[in-house]
């Protein structure tokens, strides 16, 4: 489904740090900034014509992997560099992610990891969207890195430049809705609030990550995943974002770990209702009427009852639980495998635990949520997420900067 080499750039994106030459009252870093952008560019897309979704996702995967190579190159000086050098800039990011992206989609997903980078002929309207959902997200970043830094020379001319550019994303519905404060503008604010929750919130952990990060990350192995079983398009699309936005809840109810969740007679339930209420008041009001009825089932609503870890499609206008959404493989279904995502959520938890031992923060709630994660590892649809998790321990056992994930 996925190489191992790739996860090591993946969440070190959760160490490499944004506005570093300014004072920040929170600290804010790439992946959470990526996760964001995803999250505006879906609203943005579903709001255009004639976007193609998996073109949209694949964009944005790889705009991802191309900042996370060149993360010492400031943004600004990043942009100017293309304009100079794009050819060698691109041949550089290719050469270095090569081995690790080679294998993954029989080595389609390299192929169009490439075509992407050298012909922005490719792709067009897609990548448009993601650079107007990349400004927004910095520009949100901004309003935070503003407030303490106003007593910096230079910070008015920052302000200036971040407002003047709005101009060139205003062909788009949704940068104007969310720019003229409408009511998608306070799902986005919701969203970006995940950044300041952290994962694993009882214990330190290196790298930290936020609720946000983890949405995305969660989202992209979902992608991998629905490569590996040949996921029609409107499927792909369906578990990309049911993944990205399987946290938003969180937003007004706070991350509440597991054992404290499960351990407590009837405790999930009177948490799903909540949320359900939540997500009814303050979500769905706020999201335009001709996508609230997707927007609610990639959330997992069905009537009363909210779990978006089930495997379910929409049959005649209804939304139906499955067993296994393999028979109903066709875009018309909008097919989620909520069961393979709740592998690749248990996944991505296993690997922040990992992560954090490998680096010598080892505590027992760690130690013990990645003896729990282990257990409820297995297969879907022939993708052995266990096998994956011992793939990904030894890569980094045997890469001599790490200990072994599974040793403990």
């Amino acid at each position: 489904m996925i190489n191992p080499k790739i996860i090591e750039y993946i969440f070190s994106s959760a160490s490499i740090q944004r506005w570093n030459d300014y004072p920040r009252m929170v600290e804010l870093v790439e992946l959470d900034k990526q996760a964001h952008k995803f999250v505006i560019a879906y609203f943005i897309a579903k709001m255009e014509k004639d976007v193609n979704m998996t073109h949209l996702i694949e964009a944005g995967i790889f705009e991802f992997l191309r900042r996370v190579v060149v993360t010492d190159i400031r943004p600004d000086v990043f942009r100017n560099a293309l304009q100079k050098k794009k050819k060698e800039i691109n041949s550089w990011v290719i050469g270095k992610l090569r081995t690790s992206l080679a294998d993954i989609d029989d080595g389609n997903f390299l192929q169009k990891f490439e075509e992407y980078l050298n012909d922005e002929t490719t792709y067009q309207k897609e990548r448009f969207i993601h650079k107007a959902a990349s400004y927004l997200s910095t520009r949100w970043e901004f309003s935070i890195v503003y407030q303490t830094s106003q007593f910096l020379n230079d910070i008015e001319s920052v302000k200036k430049a971040v407002d003047e550019e709005i101009e060139d994303y205003y062909e788009l519905i949704a940068v104007r809705k969310i720019v003229l404060n409408k009511k998608l503008a306070k799902v986005i604010d919701l969203s970006g609030r995940l950044r300041f929750q952290k994962r694993w919130a009882q214990t330190p952990r290196i790298p930290e990550t936020s609720v946000l990060g983890h949405m995305l990350t969660v989202a992209i192995f979902s992608y991998f995943y629905s490569l590996k079983v040949n996921a029609c398009p409107k499927r792909l699309e369906s578990n990309f974002f049911c993944a990205l936005f399987h946290d938003l809840p969180e937003a007004l109810t706070r991350d509440i770990i597991s054992p404290v969740k499960y351990s407590v007679d009837d405790l999930s339930e009177i948490i799903s209702e909540y949320e359900i209420a939540k997500i009814e008041e303050e979500i769905l009001p706020n999201i335009p009427e001709s996508l609230r009825s997707e927007f609610a089932y990639i959330l997992g609503l069905m009537g009363d009852k909210k779990d978006e870890f089930l495997d379910r499609i929409i049959d005649n206008c209804e939304v139906k639980v499955v067993e296994s959404v393999s028979s109903y493989n066709l875009d018309k279904y909008s097919a989620i495998d909520g069961h393979a995502l709740k592998q690749c959520d248990k996944l991505s938890a296993f690997i922040e635990a990992g992560l954090s031992i490998s680096h010598g923060i080892k505590s027992k709630e760690l130690v013990s949520g990645k003896k729990e994660i282990i257990k409820g590892l297995k297969t879907i649809n022939g993708v052995d997420f266990l096998q994956i998790a011992k793939e990904i321990d030894e890569e980094f056992g045997s890469s001599g900067q790490t200990q072994t994930f599974m040793g403990f």
